[in-house]
């Protein structure tokens, strides 16, 4: 069967009620008894005498999408003739930077079919996109199909709850465990495991294949900074002698592209640099490869003397480096406006002293036609726009 999962917005499927029912003639046995140490628990997979069935309506509050309680709640689907036949709901937990399933369903006659585990691939793309530290979800000890699924996918037993539905869900054998998926640790990279260097004309298509993965989704459907590249080498702010990329056993993981730029204070005009893209294969994010690229770089820049970068970049990111917000240097937008993503670095302590006014950035960076966009994408492997939490439209 061939299925598109898309994004159910809030505003249509709120209220939708996820009709998740099982019939399971095994359960896991939850058992919890006092010892003169401590505690003594286990879990077993029994069987029942007869199977049991379980259905939407034998509770007081059946299942829906976009519940009130779950404040970031975002959530995909498979439709097949208009008929939602499949749903995942995720929830962000802001406080321990987890990533909750709070909904997984897959009717019945599309079961086994490879979505159950596209939709949870779903979520895990979401948790790297986000960087959270695991992916957590709840089920009950009778719902072994689900419970076997969950291991399959990677999840392994972080607790359990003995009363979360009655009182007597031990005895009940209807008990609450919490699954958790934890993010492979990645092992940061040093400077002698890549290659740094100039890009070559047959470097081009793969640097610009690496960047379309890297941006893939991350602001907007699809991504632009592909295009970017590719008209960024043509034009005449584009500084080649500060771009680099990131070489790893022949493979292109990583790149920054350096342009000149200016900031304006009336009839004064200040010669400065900035940077777009820097990025990395998704693989090799969290490896410290942009790190390695920028700090690299910015060495290469000080050297021939520029005075500062300025930038649009991740305020959670570039801080640690040593960016900072571009009002500590007097330096507005060209349209006066300072925020968090606005940011700028000397080179050398106080280069950017005597420099004040509006930041502007090449041409090029506007100059990007979506019909443009979209038949250059025609050299390049499809890849699907997806929704995801985040995105700017």
């Amino acid at each position: 069967m061939e299925y598109e999962i898309i994004h159910l917005p809030k505003e249509k499927w709120k209220g939708t009620v996820v009709p998740i029912r099982y019939i399971t003639d095994k359960y896991y046995d939850v058992y919890v008894n006092k010892t003169d140490k401590g505690f003594a628990i286990g879990i077993e997979k029994k069987d029942f005498t007869e199977p049991v069935t379980h259905t939407p309506e034998e509770y007081d509050f059946p299942d829906k999408l976009y519940e009130d309680h779950w404040e970031n709640a975002y959530a995909w689907g498979v439709l097949v003739d208009g008929e939602l036949v499949a749903a995942i709901e995720t929830d962000q937990e802001l406080w321990s930077n987890r990533l909750r399933i709070t909904e997984l369903w897959v009717a019945e006659k599309y079961q086994k079919q490879g979505i159950g585990h596209a939709l949870v691939e779903m979520a895990k793309e979401q948790a790297r996109r986000e960087r959270r530290r695991a992916i957590i979800l709840e089920t009950q000890s009778c719902n072994v199909n689900a419970i076997d699924f969950y291991q399959h996918e990677g999840f392994s037993l972080i607790g359990m709850d003995t009363c979360c539905y009655k009182n007597n869900d031990l005895q009940r054998k209807e008990v609450r465990l919490e699954f958790g998926w934890f993010p492979e640790e990645k092992k940061r990279l040093n400077r002698e495991e890549i290659e740094i260097r100039m890009e070559t004309k047959s470097d081009w298509y793969n640097v610009e294949l690496m960047t379309q993965h890297a941006f893939w989704n991350k602001h907007h459907l699809g991504c632009d900074e592909h295009y970017l590249v590719h008209k960024l080498r043509q034009d005449k702010d584009y500084l080649p002698e500060l771009s680099r990329i990131a070489v790893k056993d022949g493979e292109i993981i990583g790149c920054i592209m350096y342009s000149q730029a200016r900031v304006v204070d009336g009839t004064d005009t200040h010669e400065i640099i900035t940077f777009g893209p820097l990025c990395v294969e998704p693989k090799w994010q969290g490896c410290g490869v942009g790190e390695l690229l920028l700090r690299e770089t910015m060495k290469l820049a000080a050297n021939k003397e520029y005075k500062g970068i300025v930038i649009f970049g991740e305020p959670d990111y570039y801080p640690r480096i040593g960016f900072k917000t571009c009002d500590n240097f007097n330096i507005t937008t060209a349209e006066g406006k300072n925020f968090d993503a606005f940011m700028g670095i000397e080179l050398v302590e106080d280069s950017m002293k005597g420099i004040k006014g509006k930041f502007y950035e090449s041409e090029v960076f506007e100059n990007l036609p979506k019909e443009e966009v979209e038949e250059y994408n025609k050299k390049f492997p499809q890849l699907q726009k997806l929704r995801f939490p985040g995105q700017w439209d």
